[in-house]
């Protein structure tokens, strides 16, 4: 590790002279990082240090997801001297809601270095807007100044959305208050500029002032806007980094940037045993919306407010809320606030089963009214059944009355459950929960996997076992994993899966920021040997046939980041292929485009079939297999048998119903004037039937009357005389939820 000499001010990287190490209050490196799990690995990569952050830049390392290079890639706190774990995927300027291609060139130069400060310089294009990004860290400071210019250097105006972001890859995610829950939202009801990645010891701030929108729960705090040829625009953030899980120094930070005057609120946090309990803190809200944190060290706390009215209560791990307070925090007030009798935790041991065979099922337990936990390290409002034994959960739960949803398939094979149930402190509550199972899809070789899913890689949150258990509680008959341009996961997969007999299919989402694919079945634990960042299309497809796959799906083609949509900019390195064996539906994005394209793919003759996968990143916080991909398989069900299966159309999508079709298979032959005959399932009760045939038209529909609560139908569907090309079946339940079958191929 080299540092840089101090006489290299505004020179390139790779010219840089490198002098000897000398202590300094700042300092700027050269080399592989000495964060401790950094991805900044290359000779010329950059790290800057002071006595509270360090961050490294991959000015040769390949970023995540495609990013250009010259892209913030580690980012850790320093504490007592000693750099802590690398907490970050990237965080980088984004110049339109997650898109930086077309990208050609970059440069990275130090415009200062010196004890007092440190200025690195990134200089990148977007097409023709040249976009400058500087990095500034001082002595003595727990942020980093991030300020962007871009400059429209075309002849044409440009709709955008641009700003910085932070993508962690451990902890949890705290939301702008004001929009939590959304995964995207504009700012309008926002009481604070400022998204929080945390665990419960650190925390890292985005503050962004100039944000009116937030897209993928808040991590891209973007400034939607018109950048005119010749235009420029500035935008200005900070990266604060926190050594511990306390939100006290963030808050105090948003009020210095807006001038807020603040009062402290102080005081202590007890057990009603007297114990200073685990994970002590103090929540705080604003106009009934969580706004921040501190924790009580040794049981004692004090955070300073910008001057305002909130409601505060006291919590802990397992423990019951205190009752909240509201109060008025005035500018230099100080106000005493004890939570003395905080009850201690409850104990509820759950078992699920089928209603008419007693078999155990494994199930998602969800807290639908209850004490949840506010703030994530101190527990989860989801649980998962266990993987052995089947079917058994023994939660932790802060005393008080629940009800509790129980979802073992629910909406696809099953009903979804509720739990009413009171939990008294240190006592153990026994619960048998009977899940009465609607069909039984296995028994006609039909089979579902969430085809788009991720571990713990990257800014995926779930680890290896939660995934399986999340997958198996849905009612999946085979195991799936696709972290990006990552295999590490393979192995662990493929064990668990082994521990209860279910088929695990490896894959891998190649991701390039202008068009991601999950291939599969890919060999178990094969490498990724090139690099998406800068290798075009038939390179990757390559790459992922040499892995093993036989089929290479598009995911979420119309998103930022699908192919189709960066096809349309002339933004994919390679052009157009038909290499693509699949196309995805998405749980996390409007399909409706992908249907309308698969449509005009069909009505060409071209066999571009389905797949389906949430996409899911936190099994926690997001639902695993709410939309998946069932295929009939013959004879024994193995990853290779289903993605032949597929790849032949013999599939459908589903958001709940399952269907059965008893003469014409997806993706087979049949002739106009047939009768198809397919029987049809809906857990929540059938809604519509509909026969679609060439160019998206309605053939034929069956509408349930909404009064009766009807889940099966038998059906004989007369295929018109006049139709052409193909038909397919459009099934929806009265949740809404649809499946959308590949289509059946007419003869002429």
């Amino acid at each position: 590790m080299h540092k840089f000499s101090k006489s290299a001010v505004a020179t390139l990287v790779s010219g840089l002279l490198l002098g000897a190490s000398a202590h300094a209050d700042v300092s700027i490196t050269q080399g592989k990082t000495a964060i401790p799990d950094g991805e900044a690995t290359h000779a010329q990569d950059i790290t800057v240090k002071n006595e509270h952050v360090a961050f490294a830049l991959a000015v040769e390392s390949a970023p995540p997801w495609g990013v250009p290079r010259g892209t913030l890639v580690d980012l850790a706190a320093v504490k007592n001297g000693k750099i802590d774990l690398d907490r970050v995927a990237f965080a980088d300027f984004i110049p339109n809601s997650w898109s930086a291609w077309p990208n050609d060139r970059k440069s990275i130069e130090i415009v200062e270095d010196s004890d007092e400060k440190a200025v690195i310089k990134v200089s990148r294009n977007f097409d023709k807007v040249d976009i400058t990004t500087w990095y500034t860290l001082a002595a003595g400071s727990d942020a980093i100044a991030l300020k962007t210019v871009m400059n429209n250097q075309g002849e044409d105006d440009l709709e955008l959305e641009s700003g910085h972001t932070i993508w962690p890859d451990t902890g949890y995610q705290f939301a702008v208050p004001g929009l939590e829950g959304n995964e995207e939202a504009m700012a309008d009801n926002a009481l604070a500029d400022r998204m929080v990645a945390y665990d419960r010891d650190w925390a890292f701030a985005l503050h962004a002032p100039y944000f009116d929108r937030i897209k993928y729960n808040g991590r891209d705090m973007y400034l939607g806007h018109t950048l005119k040829a010749g235009e420029s625009r500035t935008f200005e953030s900070q990266l604060q980094v926190v050594p511990n899980g306390d939100m006290a120094p963030i808050v105090k930070a948003e009020a210095e940037r807006h001038g807020e005057a603040t009062g402290t609120i102080e005081g202590k946090l007890r057990a009603d045993n007297g114990r200073v309990p685990n994970d002590a803190l103090v929540m705080i809200e604003k106009d009934g919306h969580p706004y921040a944190w501190t924790l009580a060290k040794d049981g004692q706390y004090s955070m300073e407010l910008p001057a305002g009215e909130y409601q505060v209560y006291g919590t802990a791990t397992g423990h019951a809320n205190s009752q909240s307070q509201s109060i008025n925090v005035s500018a230099d007030g100080e106000q005493t606030l004890n939570f003395t009798s905080l009850k201690s935790p409850a104990t509820l041991a759950l078992n699920v089963e089928e209603a008419v065979s007693g078999v155990a099922k494994d199930a998602r337990v969800t807290i639908i009214e209850g004490q949840a936990p506010p703030v994530e390290f101190l527990g989860k409002r989801t649980f998962f059944t266990d993987l052995l034994p089947a079917g058994h959960a023994e939660l932790n739960l802060a005393p008080g009355e629940y009800k509790l949803g129980i979802n073992a398939g629910a909406g696809f094979t099953a009903e979804s459950q509720t739990l009413d149930v009171t939990l008294e402190s240190g006592k153990t509550n026994q619960q048998v929960v009977k899940v009465p199972q609607v069909t039984f899809p296995n028994r006609h070789q039909w089979y579902g996997a969430d085809l788009h899913h991720h571990g713990n890689v990257l800014e995926g949150v779930t680890p290896p076992e939660i995934v399986v258990r999340a997958q198996l509680a849905t009612d999946l008959d085979l195991t799936f994993i696709s972290d990006h341009d990552s295999t590490i996961n393979h192995k662990v997969f493929a064990d668990l899966s082994a521990k209860r007999g279910v088929p695990f299919i490896p894959s891998i989402e190649i991701s390039p920021s202008w068009g991601h694919m999950n291939p599969f079945p890919i060999d178990n634990g094969a490498a990724l040997t090139v690099d998406p960042g800068t290798d075009d299309v038939h390179t990757l497809i390559d790459a992922a046939h040499e892995m093993g796959a036989e089929v290479v799906p598009m995911n979420h083609p119309y998103n930022d980041y699908g192919y189709f949509t960066n096809i349309a900019k002339d933004a994919v390195p390679g052009g157009k292929t038909d290499r693509f064996d699949l196309m995805e539906l998405n749980a996390r994005v409007d399909n409706e485009p992908t249907l309308e394209k698969a449509h005009k793919l069909w009505d060409q003759g071209e066999a571009m079939y389905l797949t389906a996968g949430t996409d899911t990143h936190d099994a926690w916080n997001q639902l695993t297999g709410r939309i998946r991909m069932m295929a009939n398989v013959d004879g024994e069900l193995t990853p290779l048998a289903f993605a032949k299966a597929l790849k032949a159309g013999h599939g459908y999508a589903t958001q709940g119903p399952i269907l059965y079709p008893q003469n014409i298979m997806f993706g087979e032959t049949a002739k106009a004037g047939d009768k198809w005959d397919i029987n049809v399932v809906a857990a929540d009760g059938l809604k519509e039937v509909r026969l679609i045939g060439q160019g998206g038209e309605v053939l034929n529909s069956i509408t349930i009357n909404p009064e009766e609560s009807t889940q099966r139908l038998e059906l004989s569907l007369p295929i018109p005389a006049d139709a052409e090309g193909w038909i397919n079946l459009e099934v929806e339940d009265k949740d809404g939820s649809t499946a959308w079958t590949n289509p059946v191929w007419l003869q002429s």
